[in-house]
């Protein structure tokens, strides 16, 4: 008993609750759901009447509600339960019957019950898309409608409504068995009947279900559908409707022109007219439609809209390429519009579309004349003076025409009035651009490009509120670039063209624009040198030297950034991204290796190119590539390094380090690709660093010159470059040229034969460091060292005659002037013994020992 008071508690709550919005309906199925169950439940052996009564209600409602909410299958087993206690009902009622009166009125209860049931089955079976299920329930409801005639309008709309559902679905044999039902169920008793004009609503789906079903199949049935819908009711829709029908039938104009004159006294909407009309034309009866179309005017006299009916007249004309009676007709509205008879707005404004229709149709077939005619049809409708903004399109129109006819005069007076209109249109300026170009006014060309490129970064910001496709800068930039080319004004395309670059999303037509202004600015670049290119045009002769080069530089970085930028783009796959980085980084190459004479393009340029070559797959070619560039990076830097103020000097060097650091990185996995032993890139690598740190005064060179002095295979070039390198201002290590130096001699000596002339000037350079040139205060452990390599020389002098007699001059000169620094300070042993060493060396000179002797 608890269970059931909580149930219909539940029951109850579900409803206030439901009306007053706070649960949505499939919540409400759900809860009744449940109350049903438990009600189920709680049901003995011998329930009593409002028990059953109660259980009947709730299983209905129950079932209804998840047939509402799209889950009909949820529905059938609350739907059955409800048949069942309606027998129980009936069968307890008549137990409990006094007399045969009782049970009539207890058998008409329990059939109305029984019929909603059966309804709502019909319902369920029809959403589950059982149609036999269907037709059964319905025929059931269809058979009690005797007893219970006020059912009658209710099932006969259900079964409209199964027919709609169904023909949505495309079942139209099923709409059609359903719609029929609808129509019969409609007829039985007239008292209770839908009505007529719902009767003719069901046979005009009906007529509309066999015309789309199989026309040629069920076109009696469609036509005597349609017929008795006209005879129901007479609607708009159904004369449409049989027109339709007739037209697609192929009958005869004779037999359509009886259809509408079935409706001549019938009060249509001039809308509802024109689209008969209309219907009649596009199925190819010309002469039926233009007679319903002259008629149409006698019927809307009064009509402000009459002017729809001289535009679809006009269409129609077109359309059927009967174009002088088109003008003929146009030629009248205008006359109509200056004489009291103006169309309405919106219809002008169709009219014109019309008009531009043609012209353009007229355009794309490069009948340039004609095109005119239309355009200037269009511009008859606007008054002297007037500023409009479709005016300036219309005269930008015009004035492509002129354009291709080359009147330039007439197109110069068409754009003067657009930019009247429309002074800061993108298409105007575009408009002017073109004739400054025909014109081969540059100056004027090149302003004009300059405000079509600020207009298209304003696109861009604002093409929302502007409603305009984010590509119109860009095409009409593109187009700009062409135009300039045809003309062969190059100037003018670069302009367009570095506009351009600026605003194109896409990548792939950015690149195709970023290379076709490189070949562009590569052609002015290279002819720099060709005074025949330019002859006395000084100006022009400096765009290329100066900002030539600068956009040169903005493109490649252009290209570079895009590159980055392009892994997100999914329409610019990994294959085209290395084509175009292959392309840029070879071009960057090549500029670098044109522009040997200027050092600071040329290394800008190898950057240029090994930065693009980073988004290239990493094979032997590319890292080769990728290792020269920075390496003649680097040269460059320490070369320009050598050149400058000091202060200059600090940020070029440490770009050195920084292209060498990455150099190194690519040169350890680039020698485990093959075999390298000729390549001088260790050497290189090695020279530029010990310049760059000790031009730096970087505190990690001696331990990157351990490293060195290890090394077995060190050649003795390198050796003296490092000693040179090592007093070499701003740097300054005697420590290390020494140790250099003294390195290079012992390579020397390990010679099967020695070179004298380079050992000779390797031991100039260690004598020069080891013994500077004034100092009398030596040490004594100094002079030792020195003297020995006085006595390498002598050695290596007296085995050979190739060594150079001026350093032997030197030499001697050297040892003698030491003995008398020595004497000066009254060192006379040591004096004595260093002038007899440089006597030594006398008789080692040639042509010059009797000057000395």
């Amino acid at each position: 008993l608890q269970v059931e008071e909580s149930a219909i508690s539940l029951w109850n709550w579900t409803v206030t609750k439901h009306m007053g919005a706070v649960i949505n309906d499939e919540q409400r199925a759900k809860l009744r759901f449940v109350a049903c169950r438990l009600i189920c439940l709680c049901e003995g052996s011998d329930p009593p009447e409002g028990t059953i009564r109660r259980q009947i209600l709730m299983s209905m409602k129950t079932g209804k509600g998840w047939i509402d909410i799209g889950k009909a299958g949820l529905a059938d087993g609350f739907l059955e339960n409800a048949v069942n206690s309606i027998e129980k009902l009936y069968a307890k009622l008549r137990s409990g019957s006094e007399g045969e009166a009782d049970i009539q009125v207890h058998r008409a209860d329990v059939e109305k019950s029984l019929f909603k049931v059966l309804s709502y089955q019909a319902e369920s079976a029809v959403a589950q898309g059982d149609f036999q299920k269907a037709v059964m329930c319905v025929q059931r409801c269809k058979d009690m409608l005797m007893k219970l005639p006020k059912e009658t309008c209710y099932l006969s709309i259900l079964c409209y409504n199964f027919g709609v559902e169904t023909y949505e679905w495309k079942r139209y044999e099923q709409s059609s068995f359903w719609l029929s039902q609808s129509y019969d169920i409609g007829k039985m008793d007239m008292k209770y009947s839908v009505g007529k004009e719902m009767q003719a609503k069901v046979l005009r789906l009906l007529a509309t279900t066999y015309f789309e079903w199989d026309c040629s199949l069920y076109l009696d049935k469609a036509l005597k559908a349609i017929s008795l819908a006209n005879q129901e009711n007479l609607h708009p829709a159904g004369f449409f409707l049989k027109v339709k029908i007739l037209l697609k039938s192929g009958a005869s104009d004779e037999d359509i022109n009886s259809a509408l004159a079935e409706f001549t006294h019938f009060e249509m909407s001039l809308d509802f007219c024109l689209n008969t009309a209309k219907l009649l034309l596009e199925h190819g009866r010309e002469s039926v439609g233009f007679d319903f179309l002259k008629s149409v005017p006698e019927r809307f006299e009064s009509s402000p809209d009459l002017g729809k009916i001289t535009l679809l007249h006009i269409e129609f004309l077109l359309q059927n390429k009967r174009e002088l009676l088109a003008k003929q007709k146009i030629e009248e509205v205008i006359i109509g519009h200056y004489t009291g008879k103006q169309l309405l707005p919106e219809a002008l404004n169709q009219l014109h579309i019309i008009l531009w229709d043609r012209a353009a149709k007229h355009y794309e077939e490069k009948n340039y004349s004609e095109a005119l005619h239309w355009y200037n049809y269009s511009v008859s409708f606007y008054t002297p003076g007037q500023i409009d903004q479709n005016l300036a399109k219309l005269q930008r129109n015009m004035a492509s025409c002129y354009f291709h006819l080359k009147q330039v005069d007439k197109a110069k007076e068409a754009v003067k009035q657009a930019e009247r209109c429309d002074p800061n249109s993108i298409f105007t300026k575009f408009s002017v651009y073109k004739i400054a170009v025909m014109e081969n006014d540059t100056d004027k060309a090149m302003e004009a490009v300059i405000e079509m490129g600020k207009l298209a970064e304003k696109l861009s910001e604002h093409e929302d509120k502007l409603r305009v496709d984010k590509n119109t800068g860009s095409n009409l930039l593109s187009l700009a670039a062409q135009i300039a080319l045809e003309n062969d004004q190059q100037i003018v395309a670069i302009k367009a063209l570095e506009y351009l670059s600026e605003h194109l999303q896409d990548c792939r037509q950015l690149f195709t624009a970023l290379k076709c202004l490189v070949r562009l600015m590569l052609s002015e670049v290279m002819a720099e040198n060709a005074e025949k290119r330019w002859g006395l045009d000084l100006e022009m002769f400096l765009f290329c030297s100066k900002s030539g080069i600068s956009v040169l530089n903005y493109m490649f970085s252009a290209a570079h950034k895009k590159l980055a930028e392009s892994f997100t783009e999914e329409k610019f796959t990994g294959d085209m991204r290395i084509l175009e980085a292959h392309w840029f980084r070879k071009v960057a190459w090549n500029l670098a290796v044109f522009f040997k004479d200027s050092p600071e393009k040329m290394r800008d340029f190898f950057v240029l190119s090994f930065k693009l070559s980073q988004f290239c797959p990493s094979d032997k070619a590319v890292l080769i590539a990728q290792k020269t560039c920075l390496l003649m990076a680097a040269a460059i830097d320490l070369e320009l390094g050598r050149q400058v103020t000091p202060s200059e000097q600090t940020e070029l060097f440490s770009q050195a380090l920084q292209h060498l650091q990455t150099c190194k990185e690519i040169w350890k996995v680039l020698k485990l690709t093959g075999d390298f032993a000729k390549d001088p890139t260790d050497t290189l690598l090695l020279l530029y660093e010990f310049e760059a740190r000790s031009k730096l005064n970087d505190p990690t060179l001696h331990n990157l010159m351990e490293s060195v002095w290890e090394q077995p295979q060190i050649e003795i070039k390198t050796l003296e470059i490092i000693a040179a390198l090592a007093m070499e201002s701003p740097a300054r290590y005697p420590v290390l040229c020494k140790k250099a130096l003294k390195s290079a001699l012992n390579l020397h000596r390990k010679q099967a034969v020695i070179d004298a002339e380079k050992f000779s000037k390797c031991l100039h350079s260690l004598i020069n460091i080891s013994l500077p040139t004034g100092l009398t205060d030596l040490d004594t452990c100094v002079l030792q060292e020195v003297w020995d390599y006085f006595e390498d020389a002598l050695s290596v002098i007296s085995s050979t005659d190739a060594y150079p007699e001026m350093e032997i001059l030197w030499l001697m000169i050297r040892a003698w002037n030491t003995g008398i620094f020595q004497y000066t300070v009254g060192k006379y042993k040591e004096a004595e013994q260093w002038c007899g060493l440089g006597m030594r060396f006398l008789n080692h000179l040639g042509s010059l020992k009797k000057s000395y002797e």
